[in-house]
């Protein structure tokens, strides 16, 4: 059974899928990661979510305020085995129930047109295309997202 536990940036199992995450990013993003990572700093991130399958941490995410009315979502990531089953789904839209308690009316994102199954889940998941955002502006691989999320 999957389980999600509310957490910070300061998590051990958040920490190791972080640098899976990473790692991946790298490989995708090639040359253009060094950009790309400066934006992804997880040292005070207090808003993270971390999945267990079976006991085993299979995905995270986290949230942070971007402005009054927007959470910018960060940091998803799923292990590549476990991918397909639903767990990135889940931790998105523990995100956004977080982001609407937190009194927030829309979580806001950007990811990279080389990640096609992102860009999927987001599609599928409400969120719509929008300008690229703050330091997104004028990036041409990347493509940000806008959702309204429910109260």
């Amino acid at each position: 059974m999957l389980q999600i536990k509310r957490t910070s940036s300061e998590d051990f199992d958040f920490q190791f899928l972080v640098k899976k995450l990473d790692a991946y990013l790298a490989f995708v993003d090639g040359d253009d990661h060094a950009y790309y990572h400066q934006f992804n700093k997880t040292d005070s991130l207090q808003y993270v979510l971390v999945a267990y399958w079976d006991g085993e941490a299979v995905g995270c995410g986290a949230i942070r305020p971007y402005d009054d009315t927007s959470m910018e979502v960060k940091r998803m990531y799923v292990q590549p085995e476990q991918r397909g089953k639903g767990f990135a789904k889940a931790v998105l839209t523990e995100l956004e129930n977080w982001a609407a308690e937190l009194n927030y009316d829309f979580c806001i994102l950007e990811t990279g047109k080389k990640q096609s199954e992102a860009m999927q889940l987001y599609a599928k998941s409400g969120y719509k295309v929008i300008e690229n955002y703050g330091q997104y502006k004028g990036v041409e691989n990347s493509v940000c997202f806008k959702k309204a999320v429910s109260r």
